[in-house]
C-alpha cells in the first residue's frame, strides 16, 4: 500500500493505534478522524472499526504493530489451549481487555495482544499479577477466536457442574428486575445464573444452613454447612468469582460497585408455590476477592412445634410452665449456631395468640413470624436495643423478645420490663445455665434484680442425629464411665449406636440434628445463692441437687436413646 501524505490536521484525541497508522502514512487524516468518530458513536473499540472498514486487514495490522513497536509477532494458530498457563489472569479481564497470557517465567509474563497501544490492559494485568508484562503481537481475528474458545471452555465446565437446569424463582421485591440498572450487564450471564440456582437448590435439598463462596489465589470453592459441619460442595472456575458475587449482590440489592467494605442484605427464594425461604447475605473483602456467605432462614423451623426440638419430657414441662407465666424473664444461652433463635421462636409460636401483643428487637430478624411485631436493630440509625426496648414499653406489650443482651443498659431495661408485668425472652452467650447468672452479675446487674426477674434459664447445644442406618457399637464400660454414665446405668439393657453411612445421609452416618438442653428454673434456694453473690460452681451444685441435668448428662440421655453417638456428645459438651 502506497504511503499517503495527510493533507489535514488530525484530531488531537486520536487513539494511539490511529495516530501510529496516520504517522506511518497507512491512514489519511480524514480516514483516521472518521474511523475514530464512528468508534465513539458505535461504542466500539477503534481496532474493530478499523478492520471492519477494510482499510487494513488483521494480518497486515499485526505485522505493522510488530515492526512499529518492536514487539515479537506470533501466529496464534500454533498455540495449544491446554498449554496456556491456567488461572493467572482473571477470565473477565481477559475478555474485556482482549488479552491472553501465553506463558509465565518467574516474574515475567508473555501476553498476546492485538493493539499494543492499549496501555490500560497491560497495566491492569501487571497490577493483578504483580508481574512484568511482555507484549506479543497477534492478529486481531485470531485473538478473538482464542478468547471465544477459552470462554466456551469456561462455560462448558460450569454447565458440566450444573447438569439439568433448575426451576427456581426469587420473590419480586428482591429480584434482579427490581435492582438498579447500574452494572446489570455484568451479571446477565446465563451460565452464572443457572450455576447459582443450582447451588441454592442443592443447599435447600441437602438441608444446609449456610453457603460459603470463597475466593483464593489459585482456586475458588463453595462450601455448605450441613448439620453444623462445613463440607466442600464445588470448585467452579476461578474466573467466575466476580460475576457470581455480582449476581448475588444484584439479587440482594447490594452495591455491586462497592468491593472495599462488607455489605449485608437479604433475598427471598421461592422453592415451591407453598414454600419460600429467606436468605441473609453477607459479603467480606478478602485478599483474593469478596467472600460471600448466604444463611438460609427457614421460617418453617419455628413452626415445627416444641416436641420436634428434642426436649426431655421433664424439661419440656418446665419450659412450657415458665413461658406461660404472666411476667418474668426466660434466657436462652449457648454459642453461635446452637439453635437459640429457633428455640425462642418456637416458644413465641406456642404463645402467639390474637389476644397477646408480642414485640421483638433483633439484629437482624431472621425468621418472619406472622402476628409478631418484629424490629430490626440499626445501630447506625440510632435504633439500638435499649432504644427499641424503651419504645416497646410504650406500645402496651405483653411479651418482649430481645435478640441478645449485650450490655448493662439493655440488661437493665429488660429486667425492669420483667419486673413490671411483662414476659421477656432473650439470649446470652455463655457456656451453661449457671454461668449465665454470674455473667449478668459481671455485666453490673444487681443480684436482687436478677433474683426477682429471671425465672428460668435454658442452655443448649446441637448434636448431629444418627441416620436410620446406625448400628450398635462396642464401647468399653471404662470409657462410658469416664464419659459420665453411672455404674448402675451400664446394666446391659441398652447399647450405644454409631454412624455407618448410606445414600440417605450421603455416607456420613448423620441426618439432621437434635438439641441437648440444660433447663434450670430459678428456685428459692438458687435465689438465695444469687443474693449471696454465689459463683457459677455453687449455683451448678445447687441446681444439680434439685435434679437439673447438666448439658453432658442430657447428652448422655440422647446417647442411651440411640439418637446420637457418644463422640458427638463428647464433642459438643464439657463436664
Amino acid at each position: 500500500m502506497a504511503a499517503v501524505i495527510p493533507n489535514a490536521t488530525p484530531s488531537t484525541a486520536l487513539p494511539g493505534l490511529a495516530r501510529a497508522l496516520l504517522q506511518a502514512g497507512r491512514l489519511s487524516a480524514p480516514q483516521a478522524d472518521a474511523l475514530h468518530k464512528k468508534a465513539g458513536n458505535d461504542k466500539q473499540a477503534f481496532i474493530d472499526v478499523l478492520l471492519a472498514s477494510g482499510a487494513i486487514d488483521a494480518r497486515a495490522l499485526a505485522l505493522f504493530c510488530s515492526e512499529t513497536f518492536a514487539y515479537p509477532l506470533l501466529d496464534l494458530h500454533s498455540v495449544n489451549l491446554e498449554a496456556l498457563p491456567p488461572k493467572v489472569v482473571d477470565h473477565r479481564l481477559m475478555q474485556s481487555q482482549r488479552v491472553v497470557p501465553l506463558s509465565k517465567r518467574g516474574n515475567k509474563m508473555s501476553v498476546a495482544i492485538s493493539d499494543p497501544t492499549n496501555i490500560q490492559a497491560l497495566d491492569q494485568i501487571k497490577f493483578q499479577t504483580e508481574s512484568s508484562v511482555e507484549p506479543v503481537i497477534v492478529a486481531h481475528d485470531a485473538l478473538l477466536n482464542l478468547l471465544a474458545a477459552l470462554n466456551k471452555n469456561t462455560e462448558q465446565s460450569i454447565n458440566d457442574m450444573i447438569g439439568d437446569e433448575q426451576d427456581i424463582q426469587f420473590a419480586e421485591e428482591d429480584s434482579a428486575a427490581a435492582a438498579p440498572e447500574a452494572g446489570a450487564n455484568d451479571v446477565e450471564d446465563a451460565p452464572i445464573v443457572r450455576f447459582l440456582n443450582k447451588m441454592l437448590m442443592d443447599a435447600v435439598n441437602m438441608g444446609a444452613s449456610d453457603l460459603h463462596f470463597e475466593p483464593f489465589e489459585k482456586f475458588y470453592r463453595i462450601r455448605f454447612r450441613v448439620d453444623g459441619v462445613l463440607m466442600e460442595h464445588a470448585q467452579p472456575p476461578i474466573s467466575i468469582k466476580e460475576k457470581l458475587v455480582s449476581r448475588i449482590k444484584v439479587l440482594a440489592k447490594l452495591d455491586i460497585s462497592e468491593k472495599r467494605v462488607p455489605q449485608d442484605g437479604r433475598m427471598r427464594l421461592i422453592v415451591s408455590p407453598t414454600k419460600t425461604i429467606d436468605l441473609r447475605i453477607s459479603t467480606l473483602p478478602t485478599l483474593f476477592g469478596e467472600k460471600t456467605v448466604m444463611r438460609i432462614l427457614d421460617a418453617t423451623q419455628a413452626q415445627m412445634g416444641i416436641d420436634a426440638l428434642g426436649y426431655d419430657p421433664d424439661q419440656k414441662e418446665l419450659l412450657l410452665d415458665a413461658i406461660q407465666r404472666p411476667y418474668g424473664m426466660v434466657l436462652v444461652t449457648g454459642p453461635t449456631g446452637s439453635g437459640k433463635t429457633v428455640s425462642l421462636y418456637t416458644c413465641l409460636n406456642v404463645i402467639n395468640k390474637p389476644g397477646i401483643n408480642i414485640s421483638t428487637a433483633e439484629d437482624p430478624a431472621e425468621i418472619n413470624l406472622p402476628g409478631v411485631n418484629q424490629v430490626n436493630v440499626n445501630d447506625k440509625a440510632g435504633l439500638t436495643f435499649p432504644v427499641a426496648l424503651k419504645s416497646f414499653l410504650r406500645q402496651d406489650p405483653d411479651i418482649i423478645m430481645v435478640g441478645e443482651i449485650r450490655d448493662l443498659e439493655t440488661a437493665d431495661i429488660a429486667i425492669k420490663a420483667a419486673q413490671t408485668g411483662h414476659m421477656v425472652f432473650s439470649t446470652l452467650h455463655t457456656n451453661d445455665a449457671p454461668s449465665t447468672l454470674t455473667r449478668l452479675m459481671n455485666m453490673g446487674v444487681a443480684p436482687f434484680n436478677i433474683a426477682s426477674s429471671v425465672i428460668l434459664i435454658t442452655a443448649q447445644r446441637l448434636a448431629r442425629r444418627l441416620c436410620s442406618c446406625k448400628q450398635a457399637v462396642e464401647i468399653s464400660d471404662e470409657l462410658l464411665l469416664k464419659a459420665g454414665f453411672r455404674a448402675d446405668e451400664l446394666d446391659g439393657s441398652w447399647k450405644p449406636y454409631g454412624p455407618i453411612g448410606c445414600e440417605r445421609c450421603n455416607g456420613g452416618g448423620y441426618k439432621g440434628r437434635v438439641g441437648i438442653y440444660q433447663i434450670m428454673p430459678i428456685t428459692p434456694a438458687i435465689e438465695a445463692l444469687i443474693l449471696a453473690n454465689g459463683n457459677a460452681m455453687q449455683i451448678a451444685t445447687q441446681s444439680e441437687s434439685e435434679g437439673v441435668k447438666s448439658l453432658r448428662k442430657s447428652g448422655l440421655v440422647k446417647v442411651r436413646n440411640g439418637l446420637t453417638s457418644l463422640e458427638e456428645v463428647l464433642g459438643c459438651t464439657n463436664e
